[in-house]
């Protein structure tokens, strides 16, 4: 049928076009065709021009598909690609405008679209479209975008999921009921958070988390089902409470009070704790830092509740302003269960840049500088690591990002929780805490848990050399096909090639230099020897030149193209110098110019 309605058009000429037919689906009668750009226009009208094949109405309906070829990580193993359509991007678009962000995709067109150059430069774009939100931390991890992207692995309904896992952990537990789903209210793909209610306290409202078990899960089912038990009975004057907790071989799940005024970043966002993430964080329309005296009190609290998970040997990891809760004067970290989980951290793409930082501690520490930031400015960093800081309420702030966000804190190490707390910007906080902190962990757990550490940071430290290998392969092969290192291989390759012809020429004179000694070394006359003066003795072939007579005069003169060079080894000597020479390492020196007349 193609054969058909090119030749139809374009004659025997246009039926000899090289198409390639990439698949076909006989049930839906499509098929993706594959041809060169500059034929992509005689194709696209043929096929859509036909009318009828071998005495049958029929239609082609011809549409651009693009294959786009994605990557996982620095492993060139784990890539696939997937094929899109300009539909398919318009889609992804419309649907992340909840946003907020001006999304750079490029215009319909519906005159024209078949131009070459037109669809060069749509393809162009699309690839901007895609750098851009995949370079965006926020965009980047939103389930749109890894559906678009990765449609196998993120084909699930996640919320028909959790419902399914949380109705039979209730089964057990008949005193808990749903009230209904909260939608995107965080920014992990694989965790879901419902509104639930128990039936002894109707009228209070409690939020569940259920999330899948994650890369980083190093804990035994045993021990798993032993810590999350215990999260209830923990209580620290900056932990959020916990009401009840479960885990399964596969997800786990936590209870707490809902907070009407939500977290950090939605104080700082002036948003509204049930709305969807990405309309809350990704461009927010008001931004508000907090004062000097609210980060000096809120840093101190963050720093004292970290210190004491370090010191009671328990992983974090997740420390950012949305695990924040402001509950009253107080901050209250959350999500202290994503640890034991094993779920991936909100900043592991930033951390996995530096080697520098490979201790559950360092991440900590870094993941305080970004909250230290989003408190001081209202806003995250655009990149990391900081070249410089805006301006401050105090100068201490900007002297402790710096030793966490800077280049210099990246090549170095970061700085200890007991090193912060020491800094001018919160050693003078005094902070009054009513309630004692109660954690009781069973030494059987705290083994548990420092192994399950110690093989956390083994992966993160496995993981960074990858990636900086991969960055030192990608930096030599930038460089080797760069311009000037193109330049410098050509006049390399050009000395290579005058100093091989340079020896070669020694090698060929050196041969005739030792036959012409081999001749007078038999009985032949040396050409420069003058007949009255005395042939030196030989023994075949002389390994000493000839005597040349300076002084005497010679009989007879021979043409100067046929002398012989003494000696091979001077000879390349000679050319050596000659090409090593420089004008500037010429010494100046006294002259006596007697060529003028001198008049007496």
């Amino acid at each position: 049928m193609i054969v058909s309605a090119l030749r139809g058009l374009h004659g025997e000429v246009g039926a000899a076009l090289p198409v390639d037919l990439l698949k076909f689906e006989e049930q839906s009668l499509t098929a993706i065709l594959r041809v060169r750009s500059s034929d992509l226009v005689k194709l696209w009208s043929a096929l859509t021009l036909s009318a009828s094949c071998k005495n049958k109405k029929c239609a082609f309906r011809v549409t651009q598909e693009y294959i786009i070829r994605v990557q996982r990580g620095v492993s060139a193993e784990n890539t696939w690609q997937i094929i899109r359509r300009y539909s398919d991007f318009d889609v992804l678009n419309s649907s992340l405008q909840i946003s907020g962000l001006v999304l750079p995709l490029p215009p319909k067109k519906l005159i024209g679209n078949m131009d070459r150059e037109f669809i060069a430069e749509r393809q162009r774009g699309l690839q901007n479209y895609l750098n851009f939100i995949t370079t965006q931390h926020m965009l980047s991890n939103c389930e749109l975008v890894k559906k678009f992207l990765d449609p196998i692995n993120y084909s699930s309904n996640y919320t028909e999921i959790a419902l399914q896992q949380v109705s039979m952990f209730f089964r057990s537990e008949p005193n808990w009921e749903v009230v209904e789903p909260l939608k995107e209210m965080g920014w992990r793909l694989r965790k879901r958070h419902l509104l639930v209610k128990s039936k002894d306290q109707p009228k209070e409202r409690q939020v569940l988390s259920w999330a899948d078990l994650g890369p980083d899960m190093f804990l035994s089912d045993k021990d798993l089902q032993s810590a999350m038990k215990l999260l209830p009975s923990w209580s620290h004057p900056y932990i959020y409470p916990v009401t009840f907790a479960t885990a399964s071989e596969s997800s786990g799940l936590v209870i707490r009070m809902y907070n009407e005024k939500g977290t950090l970043r939605d104080y700082i966002c002036k948003a509204k704790p049930k709305d969807c993430c990405m309309k809350k964080y990704c461009s927010p329309k008001k931004i508000q830092g907090l004062d000097l005296q609210q980060i000096k009190v809120s840093g101190r609290q963050i720093l004292e509740v970290l210190q004491f998970l370090h010191e009671k040997r328990i992983p974090y990891g997740h420390l950012h302003t949305s695990n924040v809760i402001l509950d009253g004067d107080a901050c209250k970290l959350l999500d202290i269960e994503n640890s034991f989980l094993g779920l991936p951290s909100y900043y592991r793409p930033y951390y996995t840049q530096s080697r520098k930082i490979n201790t559950t501690e360092a991440i900590d520490v870094y993941s305080f500088g970004h909250v230290l930031y989003e408190m001081t400015y209202g806003k995250p960093p655009d990149s990391v690591p900081v070249d410089s800081f805006p301006s401050a309420p105090s100068s201490d702030i900007v002297s402790v990002l710096q030793s966490i966000l800077s280049a210099e804190a990246w090549k170095t190490s970061m700085p200890t929780f007991a090193q912060l707390l020491e800094t001018p910007l919160f050693t003078d906080v005094v902070l009054h805490n009513s309630v004692k902190p109660q954690f009781k962990i069973p030494s059987k757990l705290k083994e548990a848990l420092k192994v399950a550490k110690e093989c956390m940071e083994k992966r993160l430290n496995e993981e960074q050399k990858t990636i900086h290998r991969h960055k030192r392969l990608a930096r030599a092969q930038s460089h080797h096909g760069s311009e000037e290192e193109k330049k410098k291989r050509k006049i390399l390759a050009r000395k290579k090639s005058k100093q091989s012809l340079t020896e070669n020429e020694v090698d060929n004179s050196t041969k005739s230099n030792n036959s012409n000694n081999a001749n007078s070394g038999s009985g032949a006359s040396s050409p420069l020897t003058s007949p009255s003066s005395p042939t030196p003795p030989s023994t075949g072939v002389s390994s000493v030149p000839p005597a040349v007579p300076s002084c005497q005069k010679s009989e007879f003169q021979l043409p100067s193209e046929s002398i012989p060079v003494a000696n091979g080894t001077d000879r390349g000597a000679l050319l050596s110098s000659i090409q090593s020479f420089k004008k500037g390492h010429l010494k100046p020196t006294t002259t006596c110019d007697r060529s003028i007349p001198v008049i007496k």
